[in-house]
């Protein structure tokens, strides 16, 4: 099992901190135990297939779109970006953007842009703790001022930014926009909903998203519990976003996640006594 030394990074909208990262240039480097000092690449062979990341947004972000694999290998010679969101706490009258509310082609694409006027065009979801999103690549989306989430992505650090409020970076300077390069890169299909529905469960594994880039459930613990890696691949990553307790001799916080290999096996996680929210999410 490995925990991982947070990256932090400070940006023009509040804070990130990735977690676990395999992104050149961003590689994870292990916190403790016996291959403490080493960066992911020396313990994982090739690069690390997922990001995670804690998302606390002071202010609203900007609105944006990733390109998918076809995509991003063209233009840029790497993977795309498919994610998904778990609000775990926000502030009074916090929402996000997700998803087109109604059909446009890409050429009214660019003039709702132009005219600064592609937020009305966007599903807009008031959020509070235990929302999910799931934003497969291609969907426009933003995350508003007052979300704190807990991000599970593809390895990509590829962002399309198509608005953003005309804001000035951290360098005083405008920041850079990529209208041009999203419009291939949107989705423009509409769908009813965009938020992803679940029933929670205590002391159970609850699947919110399973794509062809990562499964993920939510674990509400208040007793000790078994996992089971079984079908989960090379790894299971633990993301703790409430409650403190511990899985086999590694303790586990909020804002923490830790990488467990297939040599792990089943280990068993005990919860604290305020007991223990995570996510767990494997290819």
């Amino acid at each position: 099992m490995y925990k991982f030394n947070p990256i932090l990074k400070t940006m023009v909208w509040g804070t990130e901190s990735w977690v676990l990262s395999g992104v050149p240039g961003n590689e994870s480097v292990v916190a403790e135990g016996p291959d403490a000092g080493k960066k992911i690449t020396d313990i994982w062979p090739g690069q690390f297939p997922l990001l995670i990341k804690f998302i606390d947004a002071h202010k609203d972000l900007s609105i944006q779109v990733h390109p998918n694999d076809e995509l991003a290998a063209a233009r840029h010679n790497c993977k795309g970006k498919t994610e998904m969101w778990y609000v775990i706490g926000a502030s009074e009258g916090a929402h996000l953007l997700s998803g087109l509310k109604e059909r446009i082609d890409a050429d009214r694409y660019v003039e709702l842009v132009e005219q600064d006027k592609i937020v009305s065009v966007l599903a807009d979801y008031p959020v509070k703790a235990g929302d999910v999103f799931f934003l497969p690549a291609g969907r426009i989306h933003a995350i508003g001022g007052g979300c704190y989430i807990a991000e599970i992505q593809q390895t990509s650090d590829i962002t399309y930014r198509i608005y953003d409020y005309g804001r000035l970076g951290l360098d005083g300077k405008p920041r850079q926009l990529h209208t041009r390069e999203a419009k291939d890169a949107i989705d423009y299909t509409v769908y009813e909903d965009y938020r992803t529905h679940y029933v929670a469960r205590r002391d159970e594994n609850v699947e919110l998203v399973k794509c062809p880039f990562f499964t993920t459930t939510l674990l509400e613990l208040t007793q000790p519990f078994k996992l089971d890696t079984k079908g989960c691949g090379d790894f299971m990553i633990v993301i703790c976003m409430e409650g403190e307790g511990s899985i086999g001799s590694v303790s586990i916080k909020p804002g923490e996640a830790v990488l467990l290999t297939s040599k792990d096996g089943n280990p068993g996680i005990v919860p604290g006594k305020s007991g223990l929210k995570l996510l767990t999410t494997h290819l």
